[in-house]
């Protein structure tokens, strides 16, 4: 291989560019980006993304990424769009049109009977003279200084560009919206995502005669086989109504050891822990996640709002539910 030092630097220089780009956008946010998200929010309709070649890949992309975060929005490939696809668009949509240079010849065909409908239309182009941003009720200027490719050509900074410009409106629709945590889970229900947002602690945590429960009175011996038979590390201690009085764990049993204390004199409640940590079944699994990190557990009693335990929670169950 040759000297990879000239590549190393082409490929910073890329980095730069595309950076410098989007870093100019910031300072063009204003009173029309406020006019194109504002058309979104009155829209009774849905958000039709359009643009050819490489614009027409980041349009896929923003049209995906409104649609995950409270926008509905579908991608047109502006060619089917004249041979059909212009079905597709009604008087209640917005048409967001990408296209750097703003003479697209597919977009711009399509502009009249997108305009006879009725529908909005928003302009992220790189340059605010064009055909495409005198046809727009919104323009985003998305115009860069120059492309990352060194011979000035192929699509780069503009894409980036036109991409992160997307992204912020996206974004801040999704703001206005008040779009949150559980709303994204609901378009996210496969995968990791989905677990960590959607599963609750009543979903994974265990009940019934696979609590590892205690009375107060019960001796030792008693309390480590009900914590080896369950195999959660620890005992809860209940009182008579099932109230959470006391956690009994593995680490409470070593530190015994260390006070070479005997155990046959000894019932759970001299010795238990009586302030232990709870949560409750709605609680989403991954807040159960936080708080063992947080207090640095690996278990936890599951109570109802009257204190009384119906579950029992270990960082295992959270693992094979597939939360952590």
């Amino acid at each position: 291989m040759r000297d990879p030092g000239p590549m190393l630097a082409l490929a910073r220089r890329v980095i730069e560019t595309e950076a410098a780009a989007v870093s100019a956008l910031a300072a063009r946010l204003d009173e029309r980006f406020v006019q194109a998200v504002r058309l979104i929010l009155e829209c009774r309709g849905r958000v039709v993304v359009s643009g050819m070649g490489k614009s027409g890949h980041i349009g896929r992309k923003v049209a995906a990424t409104m649609a995950s975060t409270g926008t509905p929005a579908f991608f047109v490939h502006p060619a089917e769009a004249l041979h059909g696809d212009l079905g597709m668009i009604t008087r209640e949509d917005v048409l967001v049109a990408l296209s750097h240079s703003g003479e697209t010849e597919e977009l711009l065909r399509i502009l009249p009977a997108v305009r006879r409908q009725g529908a909005r239309l928003i302009a992220i182009t790189g340059r605010t003279t064009s055909s495409l941003a005198r046809e727009a009720d919104a323009v985003l200027d998305a115009g860069v200084a120059e492309e990352a490719c060194p011979l000035g050509l192929a699509p780069t900074a503009s894409t980036t560009a036109a991409l992160a410009f997307g992204d912020a409106l996206a974004v801040a629709l999704l703001d206005a919206r008040g779009f949150g945590p559980e709303d994204f889970a609901r378009s996210h229900p496969g995968g990791r995502l989905g677990l960590r947002l959607l599963t609750h602690v009543a979903d994974v945590m265990r009940s019934g005669d696979a609590i590892p429960s205690v009375r107060p009175q019960a001796p030792l011996a008693e309390v480590i086989l009900e914590v080896s038979r369950k195999g959660m590390g620890f005992a809860i201690v209940t009182g008579p109504d099932g109230e959470l009085r006391g956690v009994f764990t593995d680490g409470d049993l070593r530190r015994l050891f260390d006070r070479a204390a005997d155990f046959r004199r000894l019932a759970v409640a001299e010795v238990m822990s009586r302030e232990p940590r709870s949560i409750g079944p709605q609680a989403l699994a991954v807040e159960a996640v936080e708080l063992m990190e947080r207090h640095r557990v690996s278990q936890l009693p599951v109570t109802d709002d009257r204190g009384r335990v119906v579950g029992a929670l270990n960082m295992h169950d959270l693992f094979a539910a597939g939360v952590v």
